[in-house]
C-alpha cells in the first residue's frame, strides 16, 4: 500500500466557527495504484476530555448538556458526557483542567494521559486527548455549569463509577469519548492500577 497523499484542490464551503471544506485528493491504494476522491472535512480544532474520579468514594463527575446533532438524529438532545472542550491554543492537559473547572466547578488533580482518539475520522479533523484526573467530592472551586457567554447550560452529575459504567449498556451514555474513558478507567481498576 502506498502512503502517498496528494491534495489537488480545496474548495471553501463555510468558514464560520470552524472550517468546512471540500477536498479533491489523490491517494495510494492497497494494490499499488492510485485513486482520486472528493471528501468534505470539518475542522474546528483539537480537543481534550477528562473523566474526574474520586477513588476513595468510587464516584465520577459527568455533565449533561444540550447537543443539537443527536436531536437531529432522533436521539435525546441532552447528552451525558465527561467535561471536554477545544484546546484554544493550550496544551491538552491545561485545556482538560480548564474545561473540568468551567463545566463542573471541580479542579482536576493528578491528571493521567490515557490516549488520543478521533471521534469521526471520516469527516472530522478533531483529535481528542483523553485524561483521567482526581477530584475531591464536595470541594468545588467554583460553581461550574459552563460559560453562559458561550451558550452553555451544563448540569453537573456526581454518581458512583459502577452506575455510570452501567449507563453505557442502557444507552443513557452514547458519547464516544465518555464511553472510552469509562471503559479505560474500568480496565485500569481491574488491573489494580492506581488512579
Amino acid at each position: 500500500m502506498s502512503n502517498s497523499v496528494r491534495i489537488n484542490e480545496v474548495t471553501k464551503l463555510s468558514h464560520n466557527w470552524g472550517r468546512f471544506d471540500n477536498y479533491d485528493v489523490t491517494h495510494g491504494r492497497r494494490d499499488g495504484g492510485e485513486q482520486t476522491v472528493l471528501r468534505e472535512v470539518y475542522d474546528h480544532g483539537n480537543a481534550a476530555a477528562v473523566l474526574l474520579y474520586a477513588p476513595e468514594a468510587g464516584t465520577v463527575i459527568l455533565t449533561r448538556q444540550f447537543r443539537l446533532p443527536p436531536f437531529l438524529n432522533g436521539d435525546p438532545a441532552w447528552m451525558i458526557e465527561v467535561p471536554a472542550g477545544l484546546l484554544d491554543g493550550e496544551t491538552p492537559a491545561v485545556a482538560a483542567q480548564r474545561e473540568a473547572l468551567e463545566e463542573t466547578g471541580y479542579a482536576a488533580r493528578d491528571l493521567v494521559f490515557l490516549f488520543d482518539a478521533y471521534m469521526s475520522p471520516g469527516s472530522l479533523t478533531e483529535k481528542c486527548a483523553c485524561f483521567v484526573g482526581r477530584y475531591t467530592p464536595g470541594e468545588q472551586a467554583q460553581a461550574g455549569g459552563g460559560l453562559p457567554e458561550e451558550g452553555e447550560d451544563i448540569e453537573v452529575i456526581e454518581m458512583g463509577f459502577e452506575a455510570a459504567f452501567a449507563m453505557i449498556v442502557t444507552g443513557e451514555i452514547r458519547d464516544a469519548k465518555t464511553i472510552l474513558l469509562l471503559q479505560a478507567l474500568a480496565l485500569r481498576l481491574a488491573g489494580g492500577e492506581v488512579v
